[in-house]
């Protein structure tokens, strides 16, 4: 039992009793932001304001440079996503849930390649490119960023970056050492699978969207 334990949790016994508190902390309003993506309520903002904040501390100590870009890139999209979702699109409706256009397509498109070409003179930088894990970071950092502007703008497809990226942090953040953020992943997996088919039933039950 002690072996399994210190197989999943062997490496916070090197951390600071605090940051393992953030960090389970953050993981909280992780799951309750995720969760209320999928309910279409707009408390998914703040609940990932103050997740994304914390993780930015934390990854900004831990040397994380790729996890804390994405997250101080959630706290701005959701600054954003918050003003997109309460406006108004007429005198009583806000912005509707909706499918990505073909210009949307290709902005998100222009937005993956501009991330990664952004994360690669970050890392240049910082001499970064250490390892296998920074090329991953690099692609993980570039699906994450599509995936936020898209949820921002009320698209559908957003979950479907959500659930590719989710799928890949998993492994890697266990691989680097967090455990209850890689847990996190798991279940943000899982909510994003459920998060796509709520949203897409909306959008059948709503075909004016």
């Amino acid at each position: 039992m002690n072996e399994i334990f210190n197989f999943f949790f062997g490496q916070y016994f090197e951390y600071e009793t605090l940051d393992i508190v953030l960090e389970i902390v953050a993981v909280i309003f992780g799951f309750l932001s995720v969760w209320y993506s999928k309910q279409n309520k707009i408390w998914v903002f703040p609940t990932g304001m103050i997740s994304t904040s914390i993780f930015v501390y934390l990854l900004l100590k831990w040397g994380l440079l790729g996890d804390m870009m994405i997250n101080g890139y959630y706290f701005i999209m959701s600054v954003y996503g918050w003003y997109i979702w309460t406006r108004k699109v007429d005198a009583t409706h806000v912005t509707p849930i909706s499918k990505t256009t073909k210009k949307e397509h290709l902005q998100s498109i222009a937005i993956f390649i501009g991330t990664i070409i952004f994360v690669y003179f970050i890392y240049n930088t910082f001499d970064k490119w250490t390892s296998w894990v920074a090329y991953v970071d690099a692609v993980t950092t570039a699906i994450f960023f599509v995936g936020m502007w898209l949820m921002a703008k009320r698209k559908i497809e957003n979950w479907i970056y959500w659930i590719i990226g989710d799928i890949i942090s998993v492994p890697l953040y266990f691989y680097k050492g967090f455990t209850f953020t890689s847990l996190q992943y798991l279940g943000f997996t899982f909510i994003a699978i459920f998060g796509y088919l709520a949203w897409k039933k909306h959008l059948n039950n709503s075909p004016t969207t």
